[in-house]
């Protein structure tokens, strides 16, 4: 694979013939909207500060959309222009009929296709001198589509203000950014994370993003770009960290990592002690949504409390919220809220984008709601207990999956799991797992290892907490962003019913 490097000076150079590309070949201006459904390629960051320097909305997607997805986020988001790999294009032809909004159709390859224009052929031609759009600080920048439990994706639209400033803290402090760093985060770049640790929080530090091209995840590739580069900072899903430590690390040999970091799910704390373990150095989980910056993170030189999220990250103001949006004292579980009067926080999303209704149903007395659940301890530390719609009542017993899905990987049998509620007539709801076996447990007794399994949940946690149904599986439904889709098991299960 081909080699790129550019430097600060370079970017400015290039974003700018990206920015006269946009607003000359393809027609775009100011507050029109463009989508682009592209691996990790260098252009994408190039089109990412090419809008911001025009004023041209941006939408990423990844590159696992189908043709259905596309047609969808094209209707609903109104976009005129997308911007695709080769590999993307016939998904798009085929769907041209019923995206009435599309004007122009940008295609990221060496080859030409009817009916495209070519990004390299229009980037060569572009001038380089440009004049950056003075937008204000709640223009909409960003929209990203966010998937809920329920219904279709949902449109967040983030501005030019809360998708810059609101990322200096985080980058400087949980991430531990410098000018000196290399930062390689392995988000796919349709989901958020792309922007917060492949964009601004890095850029706004000073530091270098590194990219690799990784069309699928493995293991082996990841541990030996980390041997291999100089970087210094490592962001990955907590979903990745796990297949990692299944490895024996300590045969790499990482000359300048020092800092690491997560977010997405919360991090159990076996897979933080197995890594510390191998490789001497912390993971830091961080914690945030589509419609914020971060919430809250462990941020470095701050006690590490396993299994919690951290506290509060500025200029964020959280707290933990009964239902009439009273807070709660210490201990007692709640929605995680963001204080949002008598000041709304600058970097929060400004809207759901056509869905009042939803935008209003996230806001409860003075709080933002985040739809997740949680307790706050004596010193400010969250400890997550899982999605309001994740959380198990079983015979009035409240169980996070997380808690149980903790347990269970503390067991050599257990590569992976995911719990969710399950029917019971006699309790209403019971705990479910699904588990994916390490290789070397696949021969044994399936019966013999779920009453293991269920003895040894008993023994790590809460005995009411342990999974009366097992089911073994092959693999686990997962978001575009590598996220168990809980939501995806708990419907099978109650379909069942």
């Amino acid at each position: 694979m081909k080699e790129v490097k550019w430097s600060f000076e370079e970017l400015g150079i290039l974003s700018r013939k990206t920015a006269n590309m946009l607003t000359g070949p393809c027609g775009l201006q100011r507050g029109d909207r463009i989508m682009t459904v592209l691996p990790r390629v260098p252009e994408w960051w190039l089109l990412v500060l090419a809008c911001i320097r025009t004023g041209v909305v941006f939408i990423p997607g990844t590159s696992l959309l189908t043709a259905k997805d596309i047609s969808y986020r094209l209707q609903a988001s109104k976009a005129k222009c997308i911007v695709v790999s080769e590999a993307s294009a016939p998904a798009v032809d085929s769907v041209m009929s019923e995206c009435k909004f599309l004007q122009t159709k940008l295609m990221v390859s060496d080859s030409s296709r009817d009916g495209w224009l070519n990004f390299k052929d229009l980037f060569e031609a572009a001038p380089a001198d440009h004049d950056c759009v003075k937008t204000k600080s709640q223009e909409p920048m960003v929209i990203y589509f966010t998937s809920g439990s329920s219904g279709s994706p949902k449109m967040v639209e983030q501005s030019h203000c809360s998708y810059g400033i609101g990322f200096t803290s985080s980058g400087r402090h949980w991430m531990n950014l410098t000018p000196s760093d290399i930062f390689w985060n392995t988000s796919d770049i349709g989901w958020v994370k792309s922007a917060w640790s492949s964009v601004f929080a890095p850029w706004i530090n000073g530091s270098c993003v590194f990219v690799h091209h990784l069309p699928q995840f493995e293991p082996g590739v990841i541990l030996n770009t980390l041997a291999r580069y100089p970087v210094t900072t490592f962001c990955t899903a907590v979903t990745a960290f796990r297949m990692l430590v299944q490895h024996n690390l300590t045969s790499y040999k990482f000359m300048s990592l020092k800092h690491c970091v997560t977010g997405g799910e919360p991090l159990n704390p076996e897979v933080m002690e197995r890594w510390k373990a191998q490789t001497g150095l912390d993971i830091y989980e961080g914690y945030g949504q589509t419609e914020t910056v971060t919430i809250c993170a462990n941020v470095k030189g701050m006690k590490i409390k396993q299994g919690s999220l951290g506290k509060a990250s500025p200029p964020y103001d959280v707290q933990i919220v009964d239902d009439q949006g009273n807070i709660q004292p210490p201990g007692v579980e709640g929605d995680v809220a963001i204080r949002i009067k008598p000041k709304r926080p600058f970097c929060l999303f400004l809207q759901y984008i056509d869905n009042p209704e939803k935008t209003a149903a996230s806001e409860r007395g003075d709080f933002y709601i985040t739809g997740d659940r949680a307790t706050k301890d004596e010193e400010g530390y969250i400890w997550f207990v899982g999605r309001s719609d994740d959380v198990i009542n079983s015979a009035g017993y409240r169980i996070g999956p997380f808690e149980v899905e903790s347990a269970l990987i503390e067991h050599p049998a257990v590569l992976e799991s995911a719990v969710v509620s399950s029917p019971d007539p006699i309790r209403g709801e019971v705990v479910k797992a699904f588990v994916i076996l390490s290789p070397a447990f696949l021969s044994h007794d399936p019966e013999e290892l779920t009453r293991e399994l269920q003895n040894h949940v008993k023994k790590v946690t809460a005995p009411y907490k342990y999974p009366r149904k097992v089911e073994f599986v092959q693999d686990l439904p997962k978001s575009a962003a590598g996220k168990i889709q809980r939501n995806v098991l708990r419907k099978q299960e109650w379909k069942k019913a």
